[in-house]
C-alpha cells in the first residue's frame, strides 16, 4: 500500500516522488494551455475537462462498479471525440485521458479503511483545486461525493455534479439547501424525487459503449441475476422467482462488506438450500458479456428507489430482456412488452418468465443501441458542460458563448 501522505509531502516540497503519477504542477500537461482558455478555443468544439471520479474502485473497476464504469465510458468517448480530458483516480485506472492519480491504487481492493479513504480523497481534491487555480480546466465534471462541494464554491472554475447515489436520506437536505445553486446532474427523473427544489441541470441516463458487449442467442437456458448481493437489490426474491418457474438461476454478484451479514444470514442459507441458483461471483466485462448473452432473461427484483441500474442496459447491449419490479429508474430504462416486462410482484415475474418467448432479442439490442449508447451520453454531457460555462461567466465570453459548437 502506498503512503499518501508521504507522497503527497514529497510533492509538495518538489524533491523525488513516490508516485510517477504525481509531478509538480508546472509539469503538468493540463498547465500548459495557459490562463485563460481562449472562447475561440471552446467555440472551435474542442473543450478542457476534468473527470472526478471516487477513489474506490479504479477507473474501470476489475470487477464490480458502478459509477467507475460510468466515468470511463464516458471519459473515453469524450477523449475520442477530441477533447482535453484530465481524470482523477487512482493510480490502476486505464485511460486514453491525462490520468491524476493521488495514490496508486483503487480503496476497495486494496483493503484501505475509512481514515485512508478520507486521506485519498483529500489528497484528489487538492491536486484538482491546484490545476483549477492555473486555468487547466473549462469544466470539472464531479462524480465523487458531495464533500468537494465547499472547494468548488470558492475556485474560479465552471462545473457540475453527477449525483450517482441514493439521494431519499433525511441527512442529506441541508446539503441540498446549503448549495441550491449547485448545477446537479441525475442519472434518472426519479432520482430527483427527494429533492426537487435542487438546481437540477439535466437528466442523463448511462451509457455503454455499443462495441462492449454482443447480442446473444440465449440459449443458455437459465436466468441470471447481476449486481450486490444486498438487501435493496433481494437477490432472496430472484432465488424464489427461479424456484417458481423451475428454472435455473446464475447469480454473479458483488458481496460488500456491508452486505456481508445479509448475505450470511438471508442469502447463503437460500442458496444451499435452493434446487436452482447457483452463486458464480463477481465478473468482469467479457465474462458478463458470455454470462447476459447465454441467460434467457435478467431478474431485477429491486426494492429500493434504483437511480438508475447499469446491469439493466448491459443486458439488454447483450439483447437480453429484463423482467424488474416498478421501482425507481426502472420504468424509464424498460419498456413493458418491448424488452422486458415490468411487474409488481413474484407471481408477476413468474409470469413474465412464461412470456419471454414474446421477446425478440433484436429489438433489446437495438432499443439499447438507440437510447443507452456511451456516444448519446457524452453529447448529453457536452450539452451541459456548454450550458455551465455560458451561466458562469457570460460577459467573458461574450458573444462567442452563444457561438459554443461542442460535439
Amino acid at each position: 500500500m502506498d503512503n499518501c501522505t508521504s507522497v503527497y509531502a514529497a510533492a509538495m516540497r518538489g524533491g523525488a516522488f513516490a508516485s510517477p503519477l504525481l509531478r509538480p504542477i508546472s509539469d503538468a500537461p493540463a498547465a500548459r494551455h495557459g490562463l485563460p482558455h481562449s472562447a475561440e478555443g471552446i467555440r472551435e468544439g474542442v473543450v478542457r475537462i476534468a473527470q472526478v471520479a471516487p477513489l474506490y474502485e479504479s477507473v474501470p473497476p476489475r470487477l464490480y462498479g458502478g459509477t467507475e464504469r460510468v466515468v470511463h465510458f464516458l471519459t473515453e468517448e469524450l477523449v475520442r471525440r477530441g477533447h482535453d480530458v484530465t481524470l482523477f483516480a487512482s493510480g490502476d485506472s486505464t485511460t486514453r485521458a491525462r490520468l491524476v492519480a493521488p495514490r496508486i491504487t483503487s480503496l476497495r481492493l486494496d483493503g484501505a479503511d475509512s481514515v485512508e479513504a478520507t486521506v485519498a480523497h483529500a489528497l484528489e481534491f487538492e491536486l484538482l483545486a491546484q490545476r483549477v487555480e492555473r486555468g487547466a480546466f473549462d469544466v470539472v465534471h464531479v462524480h465523487s461525493d458531495q464533500s468537494v462541494w465547499p472547494m468548488l464554491r470558492r475556485l474560479p472554475v465552471s462545473h457540475v455534479t453527477t449525483l450517482h447515489g441514493r439521494l431519499d436520506l433525511p441527512s442529506l437536505r441541508p446539503l441540498f439547501q446549503a448549495f441550491s445553486d449547485f448545477p446537479l446532474v441525475s442519472i434518472s427523473d426519479s432520482h430527483r424525487a427527494p429533492a426537487p427544489d435542487a438546481h437540477w441541470e439535466a437528466t442523463v441516463h448511462h451509457g455503454l459503449p455499443e462495441t462492449l458487449f454482443e447480442c446473444g442467442a440465449g440459449d443458455g437456458g437459465y436466468l441470471a441475476f447481476l449486481g450486490r448481493m444486498s438487501p435493496e437489490k433481494r437477490p432472496d426474491l430472484a432465488i424464489e422467482i427461479a424456484e417458481r418457474v423451475g428454472m435455473p438461476l446464475k447469480m454473479a454478484a458483488k458481496v460488500d462488506g456491508a452486505d456481508r451479514e445479509y448475505y450470511a444470514s438471508v442469502v447463503e442459507p437460500r442458496l444451499r438450500t435452493s434446487s436452482c441458483a447457483e452463486y458464480i461471483g463477481e465478473l468482469d466485462d467479457t465474462g458478463k458479456n458470455e454470462f447476459l448473452g447465454n441467460a434467457a432473461a435478467l431478474l431485477f427484483p429491486i426494492d429500493w428507489p434504483e437511480p438508475f441500474g447499469l446491469a439493466m442496459i448491459e443486458a439488454l447491449a447483450c439483447g437480453t430482456p429484463v423482467i424488474a419490479f416498478d421501482r425507481g429508474s426502472v420504468p424509464e430504462v424498460i419498456r413493458h412488452g418491448v424488452n422486458g416486462f415490468i411487474v409488481n410482484s413474484v407471481e408477476e415475474a413468474a409470469r413474465a418468465v412464461e412470456s419471454l418467448h414474446t421477446i425478440d432479442r433484436s429489438d433489446c439490442r437495438a432499443d439499447f443501441e438507440q437510447r443507452f449508447s456511451a456516444s448519446r451520453m457524452a453529447r448529453d454531457y457536452l450539452d451541459v458542460y456548454t450550458r455551465v460555462i455560458q451561466k458562469r461567466e457570460p460577459a467573458a465570453w461574450g458573444e462567442a458563448a452563444g457561438e459554443l459548437a461542442i460535439a
